[in-house]
This record gives structure tokens, sequence and C-alpha cells, in this order.
């Protein structure tokens, strides 16, 4: 079992601070000017922080040694959620800690698919009634990697199951009080891989190049890195750091051929529909494009990439009502995609949507992104007379556009 938490490039920090102590004091030195000193002090700060995480995750992960645990996914999980997850398995591994990772919903997007396909990505699909059948007693603990619970279906049956929660792992704002044994949140970051990154750095497992598993899972990684900083145009120092550890593990010519996954023509469809039934004000750009199957519902933040590329457009938001017909739930979901720095996706959203009657937010964001999910309730269903469904779409729709347009333009009324 790999404890070593000190050969690695994660503990740079600290190193650079004992190292830093080591050395006699130049002339330079004894009269530093306050910027280098205010530098300093965060990067010791920085390093400190780095290394008390990574000693609670070690101690957490000792205590649950030989147990097996279930790591939660959002319904429709991204390359981010993905790969992270694969990450926190093999950590856990070296504890003899046994992990399966589920999600309820599906894997829609033709890169998520290639991604699982292509890597041997071990997540399966759990859905409601599924895991309400299952014998869950067998699991010690429960983790939540790149959400906070408020995305998954899972939750309620695992907290009525009376497992308890080890661990959260998020890059998104803090989304209520959680009662874990660790949290690592950071919305600083811009990918919940560059989290899992830096205890794989930090020697909590070593990864080895000769090893196919490790190989596939640093290309996960790195792609779920990629995508949620719109290709490191996004993303920050630390994610930086973390990418550049990745890159003398992962295998280019996999990573290509996810990228290189062409988009479904149900997708396009979609694109399409975005175009024809988007509004414009004060460059915002809103469509919504209608019912969805539940399969395709990974349709619509790829409109919404697409839409907020059209000339003077900065922010773009498209939704859409997606039912399952197994679970027979029906939820309109929807996401936004800016380009404006001044605009916080996860303010917008939750200021724009408000939250349920147990206080939990509708919808969320990090930078440049965002997304929202409502239940339709007691209008759920029955979509079977096209007279009816047309008109509940309607409703939805205004809905939606009032809420969004108080927001964009509030000197306008309502529709």
């Amino acid at each position: 079992m790999t404890n070593n938490l000190l050969n690695s490039g994660a503990s740079s920090l600290d190193s650079e601070q004992v190292d830093a102590k080591a050395q006699p004091s130049s002339t330079q030195d004894v009269n530093p000017s306050v910027g280098n000193s205010q530098t300093t002090r965060r990067q010791s700060t920085s390093g400190s922080k780095v290394h008390s995480k990574v000693q609670q995750f070690q101690e957490t992960l000792e205590r649950h040694q030989n147990e097996r645990q279930l790591i939660i996914l959002q319904d429709f999980p991204d390359p981010d959620a993905l790969s992270s997850a694969w990450a926190y398995q093999l950590i856990a591994q070296e504890y003899n800690i046994q992990c399966d990772i589920v999600y309820a919903g599906t894997l829609s997007h033709q890169e998520n698919i290639a991604l699982v396909k292509l890597t041997g990505l071990p997540a399966k699909r759990s859905s409601v009634e599924t895991t309400k059948n299952q014998d869950l007693s067998v699991y010690q603990g429960y983790v939540l990697i790149d959400n906070q619970g408020t995305t998954t279906q899972l939750l309620p049956i695992v907290t009525k199951a009376n497992i308890p929660l080890i661990a959260i792992f998020d890059h998104h704002s803090s989304q209520g009080e959680w009662k874990a044994e660790f949290i690592d949140l950071r919305p600083q970051a811009r990918a919940t891989a560059t989290l899992l990154t830096h205890y794989l750095q930090a020697g909590l497992l070593q990864l080895d190049s000769s090893i196919s598993e490790h190989i596939k899972c640093a290309t996960a990684l790195m792609h779920g890195l990629r995508s949620d900083t719109n290709m490191l145009m996004q993303a920050q120092e630390e994610d930086f750091l973390a990418a550049g550890y990745l890159s003398r593990f992962y295998d280019t010519q996999l990573l290509n051929a996810i990228l290189k996954t062409s988009r479904s023509r149900r997708v396009m469809d979609v694109i399409e529909r975005s175009l024809k039934y988007r509004i414009l004000q004060d460059n915002f750009s809103m469509a919504g494009v209608g019912y969805l199957r539940y399969e395709d519902r990974d349709a619509i933040p790829q409109a919404a990439d697409f839409l907020v590329t059209e000339e003077n457009v900065h922010t773009a938001v498209v939704y859409g009502i997606v039912y399952d017909e197994d679970q027979e739930l029906e939820v309109v979901i929807g996401s936004l995609r800016t380009n404006k720095l001044t605009l916080d996706p996860d303010e917008f959203i939750k200021e724009a949507f408000g939250q349920d009657s147990h206080g939990r937010f509708f919808g969320g964001g990090r930078m440049m992104a965002g997304g929202f999910e409502i239940p339709t309730g007691f209008l759920s269903s029955f979509n079977d007379k096209s007279d009816y469904a047309k008109l509940k779409w309607e409703v939805f729709d205004t809905q939606v556009k009032q809420k969004l347009l108080r927001l964009v333009n509030p000197q306008d009324t309502v529709i």
C-alpha cells in the first residue's frame, strides 16, 4: 500500500518551504519587498492547506480500510465526474477499499460514451428502481464526486438506508451544509479532476506508465480537466499543474480518439431547434427546444455551446423538458454558457430559479457554465395527447423565459 506523501510533485510547495527554511538568508531576503512577502505568505498558506488536506484524506482512507463504498455521480455524469471517480476508486484500492461507481441517469453525450467504452472506465448505471431493490447493507459508506447530492436521484435512497457520507469532492460552490468525514470543496479550481490529481501527485497512489489502467485513468483525468476548463483556456494555476503531472502518463492517441467522436443526428436536430426558437435580448440568447428523450439530454449543453458562439451574444441558455419513460420522471433541464467575465453562472441560476421546498437550489454553476433541473411535479407525464403536451410546454417555456428575462432586463415587463 502506497502511503508515502512526500515522493511526488504535489508536495513541491511543502518541499520548497522546507528548503527555504534550510537555506541561509541572502542580503535581498533581509529586506524583502512587501509584494514578495505577501507572495511568500500566500504560497506558505497554500502549501500548508494542501498538505493538511492530503493528511486528512489519508487518515480518512485508513479508518475505512477493508470496507466497501458507493461512489455516487450526478445523474448525467460528465468526463470530469467520471474520471475523478475512477481516480478515487484506484486510490481507495491502495487501502483495500472496494468502490462501485454509479449514476442514476444515462450517458448521452457522444464523448462520454466514447470515454467509458475506449478506456473501460468502471462506471455503471443504477436506476432508482434498481438501487431501491439492491441490498445496500454491503456498503459501509458513500462518496459524492463532482456533485453535492443535488443532481442525483440516488441521494434519498442511500440516506434512507442510513449509509454514512464519507467524503465529498467538488469544484463547485457549496450547495449547503454537509456532515461528511472529509470534504474538499475548491470553487477556485476549474475541475474536480484537478483535486483528485493532486492526491495522486501527493503519493496516495503512484501512477505507473507500465500499468494500462493507470494510463487510461490519467487519460480520462486529462479529458475531464480539459473539458471543464474549455481546453485549458479557463484553467487556473493548479489546473495547469495537474495537467503537467498527467502529461507524463496519459495516452495522446487514446484521448484524440475520444475527442474525435461525431455528433449524432438527434444532437444536430436539437441544435437546429435551438437556432429556430432562440430569442435575443441584451446579448443573451435563450432557446426552448421542447421535449427530449432522456437519453438525448446532453444535446442541451451542446446546443448552448453552439449558441454562445453567435456574434454579439455573450450568454446562451438552452432548456427543454426531458422525460424518462422507465422512471416516469419528467424535468425541465437547462444549460447556461457565457463569455461574460462579470456574469457568475452560479449566482445567476440560483437567483433566477431559487430553491425547492427542502431549501435545495434547482441549479448552479461554475466559471462560464451552469445548469438547472426543475421537476414538472403534478404536470408530469401523460404526454400522449398532443394538445395537452403543447399546452404544457408553452406554460413551462413561458415561465422559464420570465425568470430569465427578469434578470436579463429588469425594466421589461414579464411575458
